[in-house]
């Protein structure tokens, strides 16, 4: 009852400001208001045409069949499935990452698979930051018709650890591989992109970038560099026709999310490289410009959070931060019975 009574004499409280104000401040805040609930409407609406309907920038784009893809981070996960995809739809690749052996698994295994299919291979390891292995790709892809860059290669933390207790030697490569590999690869490639007027520079961001994460404070911060990065060099590099995009995903099935089934808010590599290809330039509902999160539960999850909370808010951050404490302590268990049965 006396709760009861408390909501009631707030409420009266209420009333009697409404009623102290003008009626034209009334008016006023009724318009304020309306527009708020309008403009929600609309952006959901754009929401579901996003997810469901409009179809983005038709690769072609971008070059005819034949034409040259590079792709960081080919050999596994979203890299080898970006692969695939690219292969299927007529594109040549200089694929790009740390191990020759899975390169050459992967290009033999297209070049079997599609008709007049050609590929490049470059092994490097982008944690080294060697100026070499950028020179070898320069020379790599200069007489190519390059009109694709998938800027996929990345990492992240073994497994969520607090910024004091990550390790130099992961904190550097996370900043060394996200970070500087992406810039120095995009800079190989981008001048041929704006020499030919017209590619796309599509990087791979994370949910992490767009929403503080502690326990993966470098990695969300490596993240958060790519999109204010991305989105400068949207700007850049338009006059040039150049269409700079960075791709949002939540987890996905890969060895670096370490989750191998699939749900209504994960899929696997195939279902979002699907995706994440279809729907380049839907960036109705996002934050910042140049930017789309391409698989509908991933985009419906971030616009309820960014609707409600806010991404950015004390209670998104609070959150993450339980959610990641979490993780580690299951981690931490079950290394420790793993470690146990060695014994």
């Amino acid at each position: 009852m006396a709760f009861n009574g408390n909501i009631q004499e707030t409420l009266d409280r209420a009333v009697d400001l409404w009623n102290s104000i003008p009626q034209a401040g009334q008016w006023a805040l009724t318009g304020v208001g309306a527009l708020y609930v309008v403009s929600k409407a609309l952006s959901f609406l754009q929401l579901l045409l996003n997810c469901f309907i409009l179809s983005g920038t038709n690769l072609r784009k971008y070059g005819k069949k034949g034409t040259w893809a590079v792709i960081t981070g080919a050999s596994d996960g979203l890299g080898k499935e970006f692969a695939q995809q690219l292969a299927a739809k007529g594109f040549n690749l200089v694929l790009v990452s740390r191990t020759q052996s899975k390169l050459d698994t992967l290009a033999r295994e297209l070049e079997l698979r599609w008709s007049g299919f050609k590929s490049k291979t470059l092994s490097m390891d982008f944690s080294q930051d060697n100026d070499a292995d950028y020179e070898r790709l320069a020379e790599l892809v200069s007489d190519l018709d390059v009109g694709i860059l998938i800027n996929n290669v990345g990492q992240s933390h073994s497994i969520p650890v607090s910024f004091l207790d990550t390790s130099r030697d992961e904190l550097q490569n996370i900043v060394t591989i996200n970070c500087l590999g992406t810039l120095k690869t995009t800079k190989v490639v981008a001048p041929i992109l704006a020499k030919r007027k017209k590619g796309l520079i599509l990087t791979v961001g994370s949910f992490a970038g767009v929403m503080p994460t502690p326990y993966l404070a470098t990695y969300s911060g490596s993240k958060a560099f790519l999109q204010h990065w991305s989105s400068s060099l949207a700007s850049e590099l338009k006059p040039q026709g150049v269409d700079v995009q960075l791709v949002v995903s939540y987890l996905v099935t890969t060895a670096m999310s370490k989750i191998r089934r699939t749900s209504l808010l994960i899929p696997n590599p195939k279902q979002f490289v699907r995706s994440a290809l279809s729907k380049i330039g839907l960036s109705g509902t996002e934050q910042f410009p140049n930017t789309y999160t391409p698989w509908w539960s991933h985009a419906a999850f971030k616009w309820v959070i960014g609707t409600t909370v806010g991404t950015t808010s004390a209670i998104t951050i609070w959150f993450n931060r339980r959610m990641h404490v979490d993780i580690r302590t299951r981690a931490l268990r079950k290394a420790a019975r793993d470690a146990k049965k060695q014994q």
